[in-house]
């Protein structure tokens, strides 16, 4: 499905805009399959986000080549990657002053048909035919926007759905169902879905876990796999649960 052969990234700014080249992605090798659950997990900074990135076509990759069903799409842009069938869902969605979700939803399913619009509503979880005409603007909560970006996601339909930490700024009992809305469009779709996250019920749910560390990939199997090599790796306090609205079983 999605194919990397020695991915590389290097920057020319370091986390603070100043001028200081660094390479974030080291040379990665892996091969996404259709239809998986893939959690990505790791410290700040390791490189999570930057992979996401470069797929989805944000970020333009330094070297290496990017294939998604055999196709070779490293030179593709973001719109036509889309167009291919790859989406991606924000850490932090975006806002649009004087959009309603409506018109942002028609865009995203490609109808206008409220029948069809309706069952993408039922899909994530939203029951009210009040919130197609809401505006996708400041006024609406982290859960709401949340739920918002959700629908506009699996909407396309996409072959690929990279979910970039879908449960920040959501609180703890919106967590669960979330998991079980990508984990059942991915199991009922056949799509290939990637999560960007340190929570516990991503990770526990996903068909495959990878750990990211300084740009590689530092283990891929699964969740129970995992433990042992934390304390070698020493990369951030691994425990079951952590302080906070919306991080419950989050793993930090």
């Amino acid at each position: 499905m999605i194919k990397l052969e020695n991915i590389r990234f290097t920057s020319s700014q370091d986390d603070n805009g100043a001028e200081e080249e660094r390479t974030i992605i080291k040379g990665m090798d892996y091969e996404f399959e259709k239809g998986k659950f893939y959690a990505i997990t790791g410290p700040n900074g390791s490189g999570k986000t930057t992979l996401a990135k470069l797929i989805m076509g944000i970020y333009a990759m330094s070297s290496g080549t990017l294939y998604l069903d055999g196709e070779d799409i490293s030179g593709l842009s973001l719109a036509e990657r889309a167009k291919k069938g790859i989406a991606y869902s924000f850490q932090h969605p975006a806002r649009f002053k004087g959009m309603t979700f409506r018109q942002l939803l028609t865009i995203a399913a490609g109808t206008d048909d409220e029948d069809q619009l309706v069952e993408c509503l039922a899909r994530v979880g939203i029951c009210s035919l009040d919130y197609l005409d809401k505006d996708v603007d400041a006024k609406l909560s982290g859960g709401e926007i949340k739920k918002i970006e959700l629908a506009t996601t699996i909407a396309r339909n996409p072959k690929v759905a990279i979910y970039d930490e879908p449960d920040t700024g959501i609180d703890l009992w919106t967590i669960s169902p979330m998991v079980d809305l990508i984990q059942r469009e991915c199991r009922e779709q056949g799509t290939t879905t990637i999560v960007i996250s340190h929570n516990k019920a991503f990770l526990e749910a996903a068909d495959r876990l990878l750990l990211i560390k300084d740009g590689k990939i530092a283990y891929d199997g699964g969740y129970h796999g995992l433990y042992p090599i934390l304390e070698d790796l020493s990369i951030c306090d691994f425990t079951p649960t952590c302080e906070g609205e919306g991080n419950a079983g989050c793993y930090r």
